[in-house]
């Protein structure tokens, strides 16, 4: 089987990567196509992948309309000369639906985020399937496929990532250390695009709360203002999830780290003015993620759930407890993802009738 992955978003290489590389073993044939956004050909070179470039993520709707269609032509040359079978994309992959259709090849979209309502504008119509976690909010029709898991345990799952401590030392940290991360994004995604995140006062008021509990870390998709920069992460973005593992508590706008921080065992506050579905999920079954919105008390309230949780001495052993039942519950999405390929469109049928189906 010949399968085009088209990356759109660094989150997307951690998604694909592991199911590429099990593809690959397996005999198949895999082509990368990818938007150059922030980090994506960083990481798509740290794991030694092979890819061409056919866009560059923009900030505007109108930009974004305008490299839409560049993205489109050179993904349509570069897939009509791998002649693939299938084309994947992940979260508002707009682009491998379209050509897809125009090769009359099917294709599949991995979407985990409700509010992307422009994407599916663009989308639904063309695209083969849609798969998203049993938890998704929306029923978007016949195209979706639900499975029992998260994005996140593609790459996180136990059987795919083992944390390497080392990565502490580089922060001058120890394991047992406490220390927060906080996280900020750049709100420049089409399901964003109008929004804000929190207020400068707020995260003021964030990082002098939490540098109470321990050495305060940020991460961030955009500039940061210069009373900030001393608290700027210097590690490199593949061991991240490393820190994440140890880290004592996530505090941020970002569902994926907030999530990602979950199936590690680690808590996190995630601030956003829309949700998702399987952070909703995170925090009401295995009490691991808190969700926030955007309002002023909202906002506050979120420092004060995490100052809440970092008075608690025992919080990084009952995070691994939590982890436990959520790993117990969930599946191996690599194994799903490859699975669902390998067997597509059969796989279709299996999944709506057992969303549940366990896969190891």
């Amino acid at each position: 089987m010949r399968v085009l992955f088209n990356i759109g978003h660094p989150a997307q290489v951690h998604l694909f990567k592991n199911p590429i590389r099990e593809l690959e073993c397996r005999g198949h044939q895999c082509k990368i196509t990818t938007i150059a956004k922030d980090v994506s050909l960083y990481l798509l070179d740290a794991y030694g992948f092979e890819y061409e470039v056919v866009g560059e993520g923009k900030p505007t709707l109108v930009t974004k309309a305008m490299e839409l269609l560049r993205v489109e032509s050179r993904l349509y040359r570069i897939a009509h000369s791998f002649r693939p079978d299938l084309l994947v994309g992940g979260v508002g992959n707009v682009y491998v639906a379209h050509v897809g259709k125009l090769l009359r090849k099917p294709s599949i979209v991995f979407d985990d985020t409700e509010h992307a309502k422009i994407d599916h504008r663009l989308m639904d119509s063309f695209v083969s399937a849609i798969c998203t976690p049993s938890c998704y909010r929306s029923d978007i029709g016949p195209k979706q496929v639900r499975y029992n898991g998260y994005h996140e345990l593609a790459y996180l799952h136990p059987n795919r990532f083992t944390p390497n401590s080392a990565v502490l030392a580089e922060l001058d940290l120890a394991e047992g250390d406490p220390f927060i991360i906080i996280r900020f994004v750049s709100w420049e995604a089409s399901h964003d695009l109008g929004q804000h995140g929190l207020t400068l006062d707020t995260k003021r008021k964030a990082i002098h709360e939490l540098e109470k509990y321990g050495r305060v870390f940020i991460t961030s998709e955009k500039l940061l203002p210069e009373e900030f920069e001393k608290y700027r992460i210097s590690v490199p973005p593949e061991k991240m999830h490393d820190l994440l593992y140890y880290t004592t508590l996530l505090y941020g706008e970002s569902a994926t780290m907030a999530s990602e921080c979950a199936v590690l065992g680690t808590h996190a506050i995630f601030c956003d003015f829309a949700g998702r579905g399987y952070t909703d999920e995170e925090e009401k079954d295995y009490d691991l993620v808190y969700n926030f919105r955007l309002d002023e008390s909202s906002q506050k309230g979120s420092i004060e759930k995490a100052v809440e949780l970092l008075r608690n001495p025992n919080l990084k052993e009952k995070g691994r407890e939590k982890q436990e039942h959520l790993l117990s519950d969930k599946m191996d999405v690599t194994a799903f993802i490859v699975w669902f390929i390998e067997n597509y469109p059969e796989s279709i049928v299996v999944m709506k009738e057992n969303s549940k189906k366990r896969f190891v």
